[in-house]
């Protein structure tokens, strides 16, 4: 009976103790500036995105993963919905990105078409290509956190950059813009 006093008083203290030890790393690296919550960590980088076949929206042409095997030159695929705030505040981004002449890819993830032409009539469709992922299946074989969620895919068709949440000028100044550097 001691003993199980014992591992009853323990069991809710170790896990403080853990939660405690949990916190403290965080705010050290939120010091050191090394803590990003959406720097997350994807099992496709370095690899070549999952297989998959995706329907265009409203006629036009969808695209699969040999479409992404060997690009020109570097591309964004970025996963978006009408439905999501982020991906209204990140439009203005990706919209300057497409200026630049960088391609990007859309996939309109768990979207109706209706509600999607309406989104890219509101906020620009800067999509070379527009896929629809109603079933989120896809998604969920790319690792997709939320929507909007960002992959860079190189030339030879691998990915090398992720980023799960809203583009903007800082994250595509220090994080993309080497990368593109790096992969031209």
């Amino acid at each position: 009976m001691n003993t199980r006093r014992r591992i009853l008083f323990a069991a809710p203290l170790a896990g403080a103790m853990a939660g405690g030890a949990g916190f403290y790393t965080i705010l050290r690296r939120m010091q050191e500036q090394k803590y990003d919550p959406h720097a997350l960590p994807s099992p496709l980088i370095g690899h070549k995105p999952p297989a998959f076949n995706l329907p265009g929206i409203d006629n036009a042409e969808g695209f699969s993963n040999t479409d992404l095997l060997a690009p020109a030159r570097p591309m964004l695929v970025n996963w978006f919905a009408s439905w999501c705030a982020p991906c209204v505040a990140e439009a203005p981004v990706l919209a300057q990105l497409a200026q630049t002449g960088l391609p990007i890819w859309g996939i309109a993830y768990q979207d109706r078409p209706a509600a999607v032409a309406d989104y890219l009539r509101q906020c620009g469709n800067p999509f070379v290509r527009l896929a629809s992922d109603s079933s989120g299946l896809t998604a969920i074989n790319w690792g997709v956190y939320g929507v909007p969620e960002t992959y860079l895919i190189d030339r030879e068709g691998i990915v090398r950059w992720r980023w799960a949440g809203a583009l903007d000028p800082n994250v595509v100044l220090q994080g993309l813009t080497p990368l593109l550097e790096r992969y031209t």
